[in-house]
C-alpha cells in the first residue's frame, strides 16, 4: 500500500462538477493499493498518517483534529521504467482495492478523524494548495 501525504491548507475532489470531497487545513491523502495488502496494512497505514507530525509547530491531524481527504489513486502503482506507456499491472483491481481503501477510511474515522473522500473508481478532479510544500511517500 503507497499514500502520498500532503500537507494542504484547503484541498477538495469533484465529479462531474459537484464537490463531494472538501477540508481546511490537514492532510490530503493519494492512496494505492497492490495485490497484497490486507486490511492489517491499511490499518497500520492508517494510523501512522494519523499520528505523523507533519502540520505546524511539529503537531500530527490527531493532535488538532485536522481533516484528512482521500483519493483513491491506482496510477500509484504505474510502471514507466520500459517505453512510453506505462503498465498497472502492479496496481490491485476494483474488486481487491476497494474494500482495503474503505477498510483505510474506516480505519481513521475509528481513530477520530474527520474523513472526506472522493468516489472510487471515479474521474475526479483534485484540487489543492499544498502547505510548505510539504509531501511525503509512504509504503506499508
Amino acid at each position: 500500500m503507497r499514500a502520498v501525504v500532503q500537507r494542504v491548507t484547503h484541498a477538495q475532489v469533484d465529479v462531474d462538477g459537484e464537490t463531494v470531497g472538501r477540508i481546511g487545513v490537514g492532510l490530503m491523502v493519494l492512496l494505492g493499493v497492490t495485490h497484497d495488502d490486507t486490511v492489517e496494512l491499511a490499518e497500520r497505514l492508517a494510523a501512522k498518517i494519523w499520528n505523523l507530525r507533519i502540520l505546524r509547530d511539529e503537531r500530527s491531524a490527531s493532535d488538532v483534529g485536522a481533516g484528512i481527504l482521500v483519493v483513491s489513486q491506482f496510477t500509484l502503482y504505474g510502471d514507466a521504467r520500459k517505453g512510453r506507456r506505462p503498465t498497472w499491472t502492479a496496481a490491485a483491481p476494483g474488486p481487491v482495492a476497494e474494500p482495503l481503501y474503505d477498510a483505510f477510511c474506516a480505519a481513521l474515522r475509528a481513530s477520530g478523524a474527520d474523513v472526506a473522500e472522493g468516489v472510487f473508481g471515479a474521474d475526479m478532479q483534485v484540487s489543492l494548495t499544498n502547505d510548505g510544500p510539504t509531501t511525503l511517500l509512504l509504503e506499508v
